[in-house]
């Protein structure tokens, strides 16, 4: 073929007419050289997409289950178990979302007195009679059945613990929207993304303050620092730095004790269908040992405290007896308002983990006070198993806070009450596990378009050596499907 020397690129790339033999020398070195450096350009491309196609896909696992049923504490402990640097590295910042969850407790206990002193103060004016009220804290009707010898130390208490109700505002403005519990929602069903026009939401990372779509609790607890650097300042009682909150809290702290140890605070509160030591975030056990200057929340504090999870959060966490694999751990917000993103992390996921907890048997969604929280744990879990792009998933059941159902057996709670197909089986703890597990089994068989790997563990995810068992053995059976899948088993 012929090329004309008219040819714009054929002049470009010819060497100059009058060219000596040196530069000629120069010029043909160069050319090697520029050639030499494409090679090696394109030697580095191959080499790069050699690692691409042997890089090991991720794990993903999705965390599942209505709000407050135990998912953020599963991912604490999986990265207590395997992210322990990051984890050592956020605990001081903790510290602010614990006191938060204390003073909630106090602030709970004082809505409740205020309430049977105000209802015993109006009995005793003339004409007045038996009323019934709903307290502010926990949306929970009493009739004034019981009285309540009370006295000038139960008003000074109010008085002296008033000023922790605008630390509580403090501390939710420091936290942002992850401090704020919902009380109601616009969504009506309990699993929105089963709607025949639901369309998927785009995955992408939270803009909400909280814990970060890639780094974690890290990201978000990061964002307390500044704040609390800022007010630190050399205290009198220790080495360590503290701020006006602590310093506040430390003021409060006998008064704190005193309301908690008190004999008819103690009886109010045992009359009542709710119990404060059930709620997540329950500190008022610890007020000796956590209201302390140079106090540094423990693992268990750290699992136990509450911190609402907003969307759908991913973390990574490299699993080092896993040969060094990297999991993605979704956590999604578990009120209904917030299910409709779940859908759009159903593709392409090894294995999700769904809790019930199964101690909510005589609960109400803080949501809906109308729906019973275990019934919708029932429908989620019916979803879930129907759903056929799940149909191929791992799934692995926590039936989880055991202790909390234990708690309310012994204290002479009638299964039957809340549940009548219970019938008349025993009312005791194993008893009642093993319904359970029959219930949600029946539900898989009945619902899932086909046969899959399923498990079931009973847990306590806020007994950190417990669930680090239990763990490890879930951990185990994931990494073994996803190799299977992975055609490398």
């Amino acid at each position: 073929m012929r090329i004309s020397l008219e040819d714009p690129l054929t002049l470009a790339i010819a060497p100059p007419k009058d060219e000596t033999p040196k530069e000629k020398e120069t010029r043909e070195q160069a050319e090697i050289e520029a050639r030499r450096i494409s090679e090696d350009i394109d030697e580095q491309i191959r080499q790069e997409r050699t690692v691409l196609k042997k890089k090991k896909k991720p794990v993903k696992v999705l965390l599942l289950g209505q709000s407050e049923s135990g998912k953020s504490a599963t991912l604490k402990n999986f990265q207590l178990q395997h992210a322990r640097r990051e984890w050592a590295e956020e605990r001081a910042s903790w510290r602010i979302v614990i006191y938060l969850n204390l003073v909630r407790n106090i602030v709970r206990v004082l809505d409740i007195l205020s309430r049977e002193i105000s209802l015993a103060e109006s009995e005793k004016r003339p004409g007045s009679t038996g009323i019934e009220y709903l307290s502010d804290s926990d949306d929970e009707t009493t009739n004034h059945e019981n009285v309540y010898h009370f006295s000038d130390k139960h008003r000074f208490m109010q008085r002296r613990l008033g000023p922790l109700r605008s630390i509580q505002g403090d501390l939710e403005n420091k936290l942002g929207p992850e401090s704020q519990e919902v009380r109601s929602t616009a969504s009506i069903s309990a699993t929105p993304f089963d709607s025949p026009s639901f369309q998927p939401l785009p995955k992408r990372p939270s803009r909400d303050f909280g814990i970060n779509s890639t780094n974690g609790w890290r990201s978000a607890l990061e964002k307390l620092r500044p704040s609390m650097m800022a007010s630190a300042r050399p205290q009198r009682r220790s080495d360590s730095d503290h701020d006006e909150i602590t310093d506040v809290l430390v003021a409060c702290k006998e008064t704190m004790l005193e309301l908690w140890q008190d004999p008819i605070v103690q009886q109010v509160l045992s009359h009542r269908k709710t119990k404060i030591e059930d709620s997540p975030g329950f500190f008022l056990d610890d007020i000796d040992r956590i209201v302390s200057y140079d106090y540094e929340p423990s693992d268990n504090d750290i699992v136990r405290a509450r911190l609402r999870t907003v969307g759908v959060q991913e973390h990574r966490v490299v699993m080092d007896d896993s040969n060094g694999k990297e999991w993605l751990l979704y956590d999604v917000g578990g009120t209904r308002s917030l299910r409709v993103a779940w859908a759009s992390y159903f593709d392409d996921v090894d294995a999700i983990i769904f809790l019930c907890p199964i101690s909510c048997f005589d609960e109400q969604l803080r949501e809906d006070r109308r729906i019973n929280r275990l019934e919708d744990s029932y429908l989620l879990w019916k979803s879930v198993c129907s759903s056929r792009i799940l149909a191929k998933t791992e799934i692995i059941l926590f039936l989880n806070k055991c202790d909390l159902l234990h708690n309310k057996i012994k204290r002479g709670l009638s299964i039957k009450d809340h549940i009548p197909s219970y019938g008349s089986r025993k009312n005791d703890t194993v008893t009642v596990m093993k319904y359970f597990q029959q219930h949600f089994k029946e539900i898989l068989k009945q619902h899932s378009p086909e046969q899959r790997p399923f498990f079931i563990h009973f847990t306590s995810v806020i007994d950190t050596k417990a669930t680090a068992a239990t763990l490890s053995v879930v951990e185990e059976s994931i990494l073994r499907t996803h190799l299977r899948n992975a055609d490398l088993l």
